[in-house]
């Protein structure tokens, strides 16, 4: 969350200049580059920060997901969702993924 306050949470409001794809994309995207080079490079030291990024992109992809089923609700029901979103999460002792496809 600390990288994400620091690159203006990209990650969770893309600037979509080239890509038009949302957060919940743009941090697939990101996981597979992380696990590509992974892949390629194996668990060594040297992509021992690649697991670091790898773990932040997993939390901020839980964060988006939950993020986009609030706009959802709230663009069904026309009200505020009562879910949190990254700057209140500490805040929410209920806060929940739930995943569907």
């Amino acid at each position: 969350m600390y990288k994400n306050e620091k690159y203006g949470n990209s990650a969770l409001e893309p600037l979509n200049i080239f890509s038009k794809a949302g957060a919940v994309a743009g941090l697939q995207m990101q996981i597979d580059h992380k696990l590509k080079r992974i892949m390629n490079a194996g668990l060594v030291d040297a992509t021992e920060d690649t697991l670091q990024d790898l773990a932040g992109y997993l939390i901020l992809l839980m964060i988006a997901k939950d993020n986009e089923s609030n706009n959802i609700r709230e663009s069904i029901h026309g009200g505020r969702s009562s879910r949190t979103s990254i700057s209140g999460a500490e805040e929410d002792s209920e806060w929940d993924v739930i995943y569907s496809d």
